[in-house]
């Protein structure tokens, strides 16, 4: 096993360079720990031979880690609540002073040791508990850094052996599709409404036979009218274009508008320009979840009220309780029937 010589520990806080730093020890094949500080917190990228062997971060360590192992709890029996509490009782610390070395690894040597998750399902959980401390990681600045030889890292079981080059890559699409994202919204608060054009009140959408000269002199009843015969906008945003196709079926075109986005980035741009009544969100889909999405459009003002419905698969506590903090309206489970969506889609727009 190729050893690197290791890099001089800086003390003095400087600029950083994370993409040239990982280029380097890959290219090296190099084994050990790259130990990065910022701050009050630090980060730790073990690698054997240039592969990474597992990443953590000190800022919520074991919150962090307890997080993914809810979500793989949801396709493992033997992982449940207690096995979690009882995990975090024998290695999280109450204090620095009793740090137990590497604890959220050891952790999750002592899940894979009592049977409670297999090997596979370690090296499943390691690469996405390494893609999430590598995304912070890439976007530092500044800070210190240290690379040595760990040996008692050596001493613990290694599940894997993960393509630096191959995570790193992942991590720059997550990191472009965010910023761009940013940048939408930044554009989207921007935006006013035409001069000379003034909404319906509470919101209800104008008639096709309807001009704007005509809007300004009808009375309340008249609006509450034009409201029911109006087409509701619906917008979908799935990565299926199964389920887009679906939901347009189910709903009559008589009564909706359908906007289907297959692209959860572009979406709210789209949404924007549709002005929809009610948002049906998938919450699975790659680049982007469905919880952020749904967090991003709840900051938008054009978004607070509008009825944003999460569809998925996923029927656990755990989801909906997601939901209802990124503050939608309503959950719908995968697969529906068209009576289903119906009744949900009624529930929040009438």
């Amino acid at each position: 096993m190729q050893n690197i010589t290791p890099m001089s520990s800086h003390r003095l806080i400087q600029k950083l360079h994370p993409l040239s730093l990982l280029a380097q020890l890959t290219s090296r094949r190099a084994t050990g720990c790259l130990r990065v500080f910022t701050g009050s917190t630090s980060c730790s990228i073990h690698l054997e031979e240039g592969k990474l062997t597992y990443a953590s971060s000190s800022d919520k360590m074991f919150e962090r880690l307890d997080n993914h192992l809810r979500r793989l709890s949801l396709n493992i029996p033997t992982l449940n609540s207690a096995n979690r509490v009882q995990m975090r009782l024998m290695f999280e610390p109450a204090s620095e002073s009793l740090s137990i070395p590497h604890a959220d690894y050891q952790a999750i040597c002592w899940l894979v040791e009592q049977r409670y998750i297999s090997s596979m399902q370690a090296a499943t959980l390691i690469d996405e508990l390494a893609k999430e401390v590598l995304e912070s990681f890439l976007i530092l600045k500044e800070g210190t850094y240290e690379f040595y030889p760990d040996s008692s890292w050596n001493e613990l079981p290694k599940f894997c052996q993960l393509d630096l080059r191959l995570l790193v890559e992942y991590c720059q699409r997550q990191l472009r599709h965010r910023h761009q994202l940013q940048s939408q919204v930044q554009v989207a608060k921007g935006s006013q409404v035409l001069p000379g054009i003034k909404p319906l009140p509470n919101g209800q959408p104008l008639s096709k036979n309807n001009n704007f000269e005509s809007v300004e002199n009808i009375n309340n009843q008249t609006v509450q009218q034009l409201g029911k015969k109006s087409l509701y906008t619906i917008a979908c945003i799935d990565d299926s274009q199964t389920v887009l196709n679906s939901i347009k079926l189910f709903l009559d075109e008589n009564t909706f508008s359908v906007v289907t986005i297959n692209d959860p980035v572009k979406a709210l741009m789209q949404i924007l320009r549709s002005k929809p009544n009610l948002i049906l969100l998938d919450v699975e889909m790659p680049n982007l979840d469905g919880y952020e999405l749904c967090s991003l459009l709840r900051r938008h003002s054009a978004f607070k009220s509008t009825p944003i419905i999460m569809v998925t698969g996923r029927t656990g506590f755990i989801d909906r309780a997601k939901a209802k903090m990124v503050r939608s309206s309503g959950y719908l489970t995968k697969p529906f029937t068209q009576s289903e969506l119906l009744k949900i889609v009624f529930k929040h727009i009438d």
